[in-house]
């Protein structure tokens, strides 16, 4: 089995999943566009950064030519790469995976597999939950039944992900099982208590202080704001709520300013590194992602659960129904809700039923788990006669 992965630009949340990959089959991963230190700034992380880990070893890959007059991944003519119908043609690959469709080199890949009748499968994290203009919605309504039935098979990420396919009428049994995840034991063993003692030293937390945890852009979208807000709320009643930040952003100064007008103690460590990240999260002692719809998902809460932290986070975020269900790993609250976003800080689950129901959790969104999901979805589609396949598009 020989597999073509086309995805926008190297992610630290993807590189584990191709690394598996590569142990289980052929594989060749194709980015569509390289960002620079500056771009990665403008995207949102508020600073010029590489990432201090590897995403680009244990499994083959290269980057297209981006041909596109304004190269990106946050617009659709942002990665325009002609050349991986090239690529496709001369790799010998039996299927193709794309990590999305909202950029011109998806839809470049798709109409070259369909061209050489190869399977095109897909893995994203669409939801609902996204604001949308009516007419935008509408239009969406009256295409997309059709138009996800170019796809032979849909990788849906979490329970969200999955009400979307369902919503546009996509053949349940090409529906499959690959969830959102991240290297749980890479965050294990390095959130380790020495770590957590450490920094929180460095900070002046007290042991027996609460320290909640929001890792991300400052970003509106985030809503960082009402966590300074219901922290305070849980202050002015007695409970004492400290907040970490380790991100950046446009909303910084915002931020601090409303933090110190109501009196939150905030612990502002700015843009941290992925391998600075575990004792963040060891220092912690839950994670609050408050954000709108446009959270498609929010990787950090599998960060902080790989490292035996709850989580909080508002019912838009798309990761609510799979991370934070059960009580034991974590709460939800309805967005913009200050009142009852303070209530779950001050009613954060601990303890060792939490510390189990994490670690069962955790191991259901690894790494293996997604793999598995895109092993089952291969086989699906080449058990399949290229006749029916031929027919398997957008026209049925």
């Amino acid at each position: 089995m020989r597999l073509a992965v086309l995805t926008s630009h190297p992610i630290q949340y993807q590189a584990p999943i191709f690394r598996e990959l590569a142990r289980r089959m052929e594989l060749e991963v194709f980015f569509a566009h390289n960002p620079t230190p500056r771009q990665q700034a403008e995207a949102g992380f508020g600073v010029a950064f590489d990432w201090d880990i590897d995403l680009t070893s244990g499994y083959p890959h290269r980057f297209l030519a981006n041909k596109a007059r304004n190269p990106g991944v946050d617009h659709f003519f942002g990665c325009d790469t002609p050349a991986i119908a090239g690529a496709l043609q001369e790799g010998g690959f039996d299927a193709l995976l794309i990590c999305g469709w909202a950029l011109k080199s998806y839809l470049q890949s798709i109409a070259a597999a369909r061209r050489l009748n190869l399977p095109v499968l897909v893995r994203g994290d669409s939801h609902l939950l996204t604001p949308r203009r009516r007419l935008k919605a509408w239009t969406k309504q009256a295409a997309y039944p059709r138009l996800l039935r170019l796809f032979d098979a849909v990788l849906y990420v979490g329970q969200n992900s999955l009400a979307y396919y369902r919503h546009y009428g996509y053949p349940p049994e090409r529906l499959h099982f690959s969830p959102h995840c991240v290297d749980t034991d890479w965050f294990a063993t390095r959130a380790t208590p020495e770590a957590r003692q450490a920094l929180r030293t460095s900070l002046s937390i007290a042991e027996g202080s609460r320290a909640i945890a929001f890792a991300g852009k400052l970003v509106e979208r985030k809503r960082l704001l009402d966590l300074i807000e219901a922290a305070a709320l849980c202050r002015s009643k007695g409970c004492e709520i400290e907040v970490m930040i380790a991100g950046d952003g446009p909303m910084r100064e915002v931020v601090l300013t409303r933090a110190a007008e109501v009196g939150v103690r905030l612990h502002f460590l700015g843009f941290r590194n992925q391998t600075e990240m575990p004792a963040f999260y060891a220092a912690c002692d839950g994670l609050a992602l408050p954000s709108s719809g446009q959270e498609t998902w929010g990787l950090v809460a599998n960060e902080a659960q790989a490292c035996g932290r709850p989580i909080i986070v508002s019912d838009q975020c798309g990761c609510a129904p799979d991370l934070a269900a059960d009580p034991r790993t974590g709460r939800t609250f309805e967005t913009g809700n200050v009142s009852a976003l303070a209530g779950a800080l001050a009613d954060l689950p601990t303890g060792l039923a939490t510390k189990e129901a994490l670690a069962s959790l955790v191991r259901r969104y690894s790494v293996g788990a997604a793999v598995d999901g895109i092993e089952a979805a291969l086989s699906s589609c080449l058990e399949k006669a290229p006749s029916q396949r031929r027919t398997s598009g957008a026209l049925t």
